[in-house]
């Protein structure tokens, strides 16, 4: 009878609190801070970085061809909701008590308080993704209702 011996674990790695806040804040839209937390494997960070880069695609349209093209209105405020979604999850993360976090990402291991650096992060990607989301509105609103304008005129020709 053989006993079967389990290989010993790896102790997990302290994760930051600090730094996940301002991954999420200057990387969020490539999904760094769920690398950062969840290693590369995880599915949720490689969903990151596709509408990041079709709302680059679009900016990049627009700049190319103009305010007529139509595809970039679609893909621009892509870009501006994945960044103010990632600016969310860095205020979040920032806001998360320290007990909770440890908790969550460092079980077991050593406990540290947060400083005046997460803070700061949070206050940044609070200005930052107000300032994205209130953009995104207005070009997608603006963009929207051109669009409707113009059917209606079509319309009644």
């Amino acid at each position: 009878m053989s006993i079967a011996r389990s290989a010993p674990s790896m102790p997990a790695r302290y994760k930051s609190k600090t730094l996940a806040t301002w991954l999420a804040f200057l990387g969020g839209g490539l999904g760094l801070h769920r690398f950062y937390l969840h290693g590369a494997g995880d599915p949720l960070g490689w969903l990151h970085p596709l509408p990041t880069l079709l709302g680059l695609l679009g900016v990049w349209r627009l700049r190319e061809f103009g305010q007529d093209d139509r595809l970039s209105w679609l893909l621009i405020p892509l870009l501006g909701l994945m960044l103010a979604a990632t600016m969310l999850v860095a205020i979040v993360y920032g806001l998360t008590p320290d007990e909770k976090w440890n908790a969550r990402h460092n079980p077991g291991g050593r406990e540290h308080r947060t400083g005046w650096l997460a803070i700061i992060g949070v206050v940044a990607a609070l200005m930052v993704g107000a300032g994205i989301l209130m953009a995104t509105l207005a070009f997608g609103l603006q963009h929207f209702f051109e669009w409707q304008f113009e059917e209606a005129r079509r319309i009644s020709q």
